[in-house]
């Protein structure tokens, strides 16, 4: 049969798979008549047909949750709406563990999961058993029993999204193989097919483990890389009773009962990519060779978990891919650096129970052009670009699949594909005993093991526990030497963005909600926010002349804060942005003896009056040069220090040699963020999103509505300041600081007021100066409520189920005045 190929759609989506036809059912829900689907074989006929189908709801954060609420609500409803059976019901789900630390891991979720709107119960071993009587319960310490979770038919899923999307109008095409991505002027403008080509304003890459593929034809990275996924069906099992969905992370497995037998699935610690040559051609509804040896330790683990697979024979062993990123979390949103090119890939085996917020998500986004939630979870743009190399991608495909069921302890780093992005210091801090942690690819020390910690033969390495770990007290003397003297830290991952041009200033007046008008040699903390009000990044933006600027972001950010910038250079204007990250190391010098530290190095005046709070200076240092930024995030004195590559190294050398009778001591991040959590200082991505209102996280002081309108209009988000400067906000950020100091706090942790929750801890550290863990969370109010009414309530966060008493406060804790950043 001859397929007709429209010449045109507003949205081409390529892959048949369950997350393709969500993102056609809800752009066709959304009114948008002229979408095309394009399947290179058969609907479903990559990786959806095989999945095991869990409708799982709780996920690492907020927003993840969110989504995954929201497809269990449509599973539920979607067979109403187009009589096709989806095999979806509430069959609940226990998760078990076997070691105290994972059933710390299972009761903070559960206490998390009751601010996400979630029904979860702790259960002891016995009310396990209740639960899943087929369980041995040798070893099981306790559980978490979700009611509201379940299981359905993955196909029937996907096919149910398909025909819901062809009866509101799209059009659905099998056998049509993507070929090839139209673009001009930086937009995707079509797609090119074996049946000719078809011209589109927006291009979805929902191609599963063919998105990388998918996304070179455009020039957009998709790091995602198959692996073998494995599983066995019994044959029928007299007398099963219908059980809920059963996960024993300790043991890599999970097991669903279905019709009368058991599936029994894992995720092994060390796992089998596939596909790095290339897909075959002729993959269709196909399963992978048999590789029993490699299952068999789960098998063996699982007979004696699940006695009644003693004598149940084995139906079927199947083989197939699934497609996994670096960081176990899917890629959603539009490219960096292609503009209506939108991608809804690699899904890490939770496609099923994602698609359809990822799919609602997605299209909401194309629809409006802004994300609907704070998505940066899962945002394309945190991904960097070198993580799409096919030898990376193979290496850390192996551990990343294994951390799925891994216990997820704070501070857990991943092993494998490291190395990929040093600073020029990174060998002099090794020599200096760091460990390392891995962000964005870059090694940052984390960590320095001392050299009498080191003469007794310990290492520095993580050993992990959800309580004080290894180097709980070295991060501690690290903090106390920033607060009582001076610490240097690499900053050096920071993103680092050149903008020049006659019309760089107005540029960045228009993405700035400060005011960056200001004379050379002036540092500028600002937001850029979204028309909503919500923060996409929070940067400092320094003046270096009169036609150049610098602009300094997060590591993580920096592909994401990248293309913001650039896709608002509006077009004409005369500015140029380049990314300068890797030409500079940074040198950061902080502590009340910053000065006398640094002062014998350099020529140049270092006092308060001739280097001020807020200013950037060229400066000599020792035998080399350095631009000087006096700034701070732990909050105190201090200068970053921005050094050429070629003279780090220089720089670096003669700092610590100039400390070493000022007790000048090398710290990692972990006091970094224990100081900066002390002084309130938000964290980008934890305590502050496009969802949170610049005004509700605090930050009006760095908002300056007053400020000259740019040539380019008012800058983005004016309008939504001044309407929320009328209305009163809704919520507030506060810190807290638990009372009891042996309890520590991370994220997620619920905030309770006067006993009812109604928070969550958006990020929490120990503050070694302040005696306690100390978070920020945000606590509703009502417009109008007087901050000192919201601070007149009794308040705690509970830890893992306990209520824990907290102070909270408006102001920093730690040097509310903040006079000790002006020493």
């Amino acid at each position: 049969m001859t397929v007709a190929l429209p010449r045109h759609a507003r949205a081409v989506i390529v892959g048949g798979g369950v997350v393709g036809c969500s993102v056609a059912y809800h752009l066709a829900r959304l009114g948008w008549r002229d979408v095309l689907l394009l399947e290179r074989k058969r609907l479903t006929s990559g990786t959806t047909w095989h999945a095991a189908g869990l409708i799982g709801q709780l996920r690492a954060s907020y927003s993840l949750t969110r989504l995954a609420k929201y497809s269990a609500e449509l599973y539920d409803r979607l067979e109403a709406e187009t009589g096709i059976a989806t095999g979806y019901r509430k069959c609940g789900s226990l998760a078990v563990a076997l070691t105290a630390d994972r059933f710390e891991e299972l009761r903070r979720g559960a206490a998390m999961a009751g601010t996400f709107g979630l029904e979860a119960h702790v259960l002891s071993p016995a009310e396990c058993l209740d639960r899943y009587p087929l369980l041995d319960p040798e070893g099981v310490v306790g559980g978490v029993f979700l009611p509201t979770d379940g299981q359905a038919d993955p196909s029937n899923i996907a096919l149910g999204l398909a025909k819901g999307a062809r009866q509101l109008g799209a059009t659905i095409l099998e056998n049509v193989k993507v070929t090839g991505i139209a673009t001009a002027g930086g937009r995707v403008t079509g797609v090119e097919t074996e049946l000719g080509p078809v011209a589109a304003d927006h291009v979805v890459n929902c191609a599963g483990m063919w998105g990388r593929e998918v996304g070179r034809m455009a020039g957009v990275d998709v790091p995602l890389q198959a692996c073998e996924h494995f599983y066995v069906v019994t044959e029928p099992i007299a007398d099963l009773p219908r059980l809920p969905v059963l996960r024993v992370p300790d043991e890599c497995a999970y097991y669903k009962e279905d019709a009368g037998k058991i599936l029994l699935g894992c995720f092994e610690p060390v796992a089998k990519p596939w596909g790095m040559d290339g897909i075959p051609e002729d993959f269709c509804f196909d399963q992978l060779p048999e590789d029993f040896g490699h299952f068999e330790p789960i098998l063996e683990q699982a007979v004696r978990r699940l006695p009644a697979l003693q004598s149940a024979g084995i139906h079927t062993f199947f083989n197939g891919p699934e497609s996994f990123t670096p960081d176990d979390r899917y890629l959603l949103g539009e490219a960096p650096n292609l503009r209506n090119y939108f991608v809804a890939a690699g899904f890490n085996s939770i496609g099923i129970q994602s698609a359809g917020g990822a799919g609602m998500a997605l299209a909401a986004w194309m629809d409006t052009g802004e994300p609907p939630m704070d998505l940066g979870d899962v945002d394309i743009r945190r991904m960097q670009p070198f993580q799409a190399n096919r030898r990376y991608l193979v290496a850390r495909a192996r551990e990343a699949l294994g951390l799925l069921y891994a216990d997820h302890f704070p501070y857990r780093q991943v092993e494998t594909a490291r190395g990929v992005r040093t600073s020029p210091l990174h060998d002099r801090l090794a020599a200096a005993g760091a460990c390392f942690g891995e962000v964005a690819g870059w090694e940052r020390a984390n960590w320095f093991l001392p050299a009498a910690a080191a003469a007794r033969g310990e290492r520095p390495e993580y050993r992990y526990s959800w309580g004080r770990q290894n180097w709980f007290e070295h991060a501690a003397a690290e903090h106390r030497a920033v607060r009582e003297g001076c610490g240097l830290f690499d900053l050096s991952s920071f993103a680092k963005f050149r903008v020049e041009g006659p019309d760089a200033e107005a540029v960045l007046q228009l993405v700035s909600a400060n005011d960056v008008a200001v004379p050379a040699g002036r540092c500028v903390y600002t937001q850029w926010l979204n028309p909503r009000g919500g923060i996409e990044a929070d940067l400092t933006v320094t003046r270096l002349s009169e036609t150049a600027f610098l602009v300094v972001t997060a590591g993580a950010h920096q592909t994401r804060d990248l293309a913001w910038l650039r896709r608002h250079v509006p077009e004409g204007a005369r500015c140029v942005v380049t990314d300068v990250t890797p030409a500079e190391a940074v040198i950061a010098v902080m502590g009340p003896k910053a000065r006398e530290v640094l002062q014998p190095l350099t020529p140049q005046d270092l006092g308060n009056d001739a280097f001020p709070f807020g200013t950037a200076r060229e400066i000599e240092i020792a035998m080399g040069l350095a631009r000087a930024h006096r700034i701070s995030y732990v909050g105190e004195l201090g200068w970053e220090l921005y050094v050429t590559a070629d003279m780090a190294r220089h720089v670096f050398d003669a700092v610590v040699d100039s400390g070493a009778s000022h007790g000048l001591r090398l710290c990692g991040l972990h006091a970094l963020d224990s100081c900066r959590i002390e002084k309130a200082y938000r964290h980008h991505g934890h305590d502050i999103s496009g969802e949170d209102h610049v005004l509700e996280a605090g930050l009006g002081f760095a908002v300056k509505t007053g400020k000259p309108r740019s040539s380019f209009g008012d800058f983005i988000g004016r309008e939504a300041v001044l309407r929320r400067r009328e209305t009163g906000v809704g919520n507030r950020l506060l810190q807290f600081r638990l009372t009891d100091p042996g309890p520590l706090l991370y994220h997620n942790e619920p905030i309770l007021r006067d006993g009812v929750a109604v928070g969550r801890i958006s990020s929490g550290a120990y503050g070694h100066w302040l005696g306690g863990a100390v978070g920020l969370g945000y606590v509703p109010c009502r417009p109008g409520e007087a901050a000192a009414e919201t601070l007149s309530a009794g308040y705690a966060v509970d830890v893992a189920g306990t209520p824990v008493a907290a102070e909270a406060s408006l102001r920093p804790m730690y040097d509310p005045t903040g006079a000790r950043i002006r020493l």
